[in-house]
């Protein structure tokens, strides 16, 4: 079912759009499909003074700050290149926007997002990102699990994996919140004048 309303204090997190992150070819949609979609809707926030959250994923070179616990498949190693936690260029620069530093899957643990949230009386969380079914699919978890209402715009998030990218928007997301596209969700922030 379709996104069918914006509360007055929504929020728009963005999942990890920086530039390692957007370096690696996404799909269905491409990276840089996502990141103009985002854009695009930051945008539309921040003209009507609604929070805009950038949340980054970082973490210690040599991995000490890693998640503990054994996986069937092998991390991702930590060599990365200078810079590829910076937030994506087209998104950073804007003083009023909060930055969240993550270490794990969810922008939720371990951060101070809920705070952030809480503070400016936040109901609504519309998320956007990459990976679908990894950091935004947790932090959309999270966000259900924190009592927000959530809204997912599915054409501003893409995956490492296409079907991992459906089952997440075919399967999770109807039971955490409503979807829509970033029209979708544009409309809904002209229609409210805020």
């Amino acid at each position: 079912m379709p996104v069918t309303t914006l509360d007055p204090r929504t929020a728009l997190v963005v999942v990890d759009l920086q530039k390692g992150i957007l370096a690696i070819p996404g799909g269905p949609h491409s990276t840089s499909d996502v990141l103009a979609r985002t854009v695009r809707l930051a945008e539309a926030f921040r003209a009507r003074d609604l929070p805009v959250v950038l949340v980054r994923v970082t973490g210690a070179a040599d991995g000490a700050d890693a998640v503990p616990g054994r996986t069937d498949l092998p991390r991702a190693g930590q060599a990365r290149p200078d810079g590829w936690d910076e937030i994506a260029d087209d998104l950073a620069g804007h003083p009023g926007d909060i930055v969240v530093t993550k270490r794990n899957w969810s922008a939720f643990y371990g951060t101070d997002l809920d705070l952030h949230l809480r503070r400016r009386r936040v109901t609504q969380v519309v998320l956007t990102g990459v990976a679908t079914s990894i950091g935004v699919e947790s932090t959309a978890r999270a966000a259900h699990e924190h009592g927000y209402n959530v809204t997912l715009a599915t054409d501003a998030m893409t995956d490492l994996d296409p079907e991992a990218h459906r089952n997440s928007i075919e399967k999770i997301f109807p039971r955490l919140g409503e979807t829509g596209t970033t029209a979708d969700i544009l409309g809904l922030l002209a229609a409210t004048g805020s």
